[in-house]
């Protein structure tokens, strides 16, 4: 058993008989009145995301997980296929699973977490940030880079990217998965 002041970001908890994912959570200790912890749990067996409020001081029921590295293969249709990078076992996750499917390419390297009670796949966390080549970009104008402006970008693994307007067809950029934003452009 856990309390409120053990919450963090990835923690899976049981709650409403289901196992919850921690995305977001903020400690909030109005000037009147009892603290608070203001959540954002996303269901790691739909997918579903839900604002939640526990009272500080609260007892939460944590679920035992461990982690490990898979790298991910292929996809067909809604299945996603990863492997063990220890002992080469391969395991099949639904998309409903997956925080960005939409940013993986074959042989990203992401880490699943995996309950330890009864061996279930929870969900899967990529890295902080991806390198993705950009396929198609409408070409920058000429003169339009004074301002903070962006235009759409497909990348390799057919997602849109916003990017500033001097990235091209054929240019590596850096994007944070979290939010699915453009970070950097990657020189060669």
């Amino acid at each position: 058993m856990a309390t409120t002041s053990d919450i963090r970001n990835g923690l899976c908890i049981k709650y409403n008989n289901d196992i919850y994912k921690i995305v977001e959570f903020l400690h909030v200790k109005p000037g009147k009145g009892p603290a608070f912890v203001r959540t954002k749990l996303k269901s790691v067996t739909s997918g579903k995301v839900i604002d939640n409020t526990f009272p500080a001081g609260r007892k939460i029921d944590d679920v035992r997980v461990e982690t490990h590295k898979f790298q991910y293969l292929y996809s067909e249709g809604e299945t996603y296929h990863f492997m063990n990078e220890q002992d080469y076992s391969q395991i099949q996750l639904q998309k409903s699973a997956l925080d960005v499917p939409e940013l993986m390419k074959e042989g990203e390297v992401v880490t699943i977490i995996i309950n330890s009670e009864d061996s279930m796949p929870l969900s899967v966390e990529m890295p902080a940030s991806v390198i993705l080549e950009v396929t198609h970009t409408e070409p920058g104008v000429k003169g339009n880079t004074a301002t903070n402006a962006t235009k759409p970008a497909t990348v390799e693994t057919g997602a849109s990217v916003n990017v500033p307007l001097f990235i091209n067809e054929g240019d590596k950029i850096k994007v944070e998965t979290t939010k699915g934003t453009y970070q950097e452009r990657i020189k060669e």
